[in-house]
């Protein structure tokens, strides 16, 4: 008499082996994966959504934007940067708990709008960004202190920002927009 493979129950568990270990490998890659996301939202990049009009018509309410979070880390803050910042305290009764702005003022510059147009140290900002015929409304003059940035919004009617709530702490900042995402009409760098 011959058994046949399968005949005493040796071919069924050798079977249920291979597909349990092919399970294992799959939850044990796809734990990885998740785990490698959460590490890189964590720590090199996040997606924001645009809540508001303040940065109109750079971005607007709706928009999706990747902020890269390594980008004061390794370089610097530059005039003109789009940045994301945790809410400063002096903003306590805002539900947000980040905002988006243009850097505008840097660390020891006087800041100021003469005429409806933003000077640093005396000297007309070119605000290329901005459409024409957009005035500013006057403020100032203020020196911005060591360690903090002043910053606007690119919608200056409509825009809570450092004329409002004062210079930020860069210890506020979170990173630098880099690139729309959303929709997919505007992707690319805003």
């Amino acid at each position: 008499m011959t058994v046949e493979p399968g005949d005493n129950g040796e071919s069924a568990i050798s079977n249920a082996r291979p597909r349990w270990r092919s399970i294992r490998e799959w939850v044990v890659v796809i734990a990885l994966a998740l785990l490698a996301a959460f590490a890189l939202r964590a720590v090199v990049v996040q997606t924001y959504f645009i809540p508001s009009h303040s940065m109109a018509p750079t971005l607007e309410v709706g928009d999706r934007l990747m902020v890269y979070k390594l980008a004061f880390r390794i370089g610097q803050v530059d005039r003109g940067d789009l940045v994301v910042f945790n809410r400063p305290p002096s903003v306590a009764d805002s539900q947000l708990k980040d905002f988006v702005k243009r850097v505008i003022g840097l660390p020891g510059e006087r800041v100021q709008a003469i005429d409806g147009v933003v000077h640093i140290d005396n000297v007309p900002l070119r605000e290329g960004y901005l459409p024409p015929n957009v005035s500013t409304g006057d403020f100032g003059p203020l020196v911005v202190p060591n360690d903090q940035l002043f910053v606007m919004g690119d919608n200056r009617a409509n825009s809570r920002d450092s004329r409002w709530f004062g210079p930020i702490d860069v210890d506020l900042l979170v990173g630098e927009v880099f690139v729309r995402i959303w929709p997919l009409s505007n992707i690319g760098r805003p």
